[in-house]
């Protein structure tokens, strides 16, 4: 059986997931998919697109 209180103990956070999360909220021009879904609906071009 798996002592969830010991696994607890050994976590280490992933750095690379830290650093990613990072420049994803640093870059403003970061478009999720509902916002390119509305671009598309909205007929944007694709230059517009990114």
């Amino acid at each position: 059986m798996i002592n969830f209180d010991e696994e607890i103990k050994k976590f280490k956070p992933n750095l690379e997931v830290d650093e990613a999360e990072e420049a994803i909220y640093k870059n403003e021009n970061a478009s999720d998919v509902a916002d390119l879904i509305d671009k598309l609906v909205n007929g944007v071009t694709n230059d517009e697109l990114f």
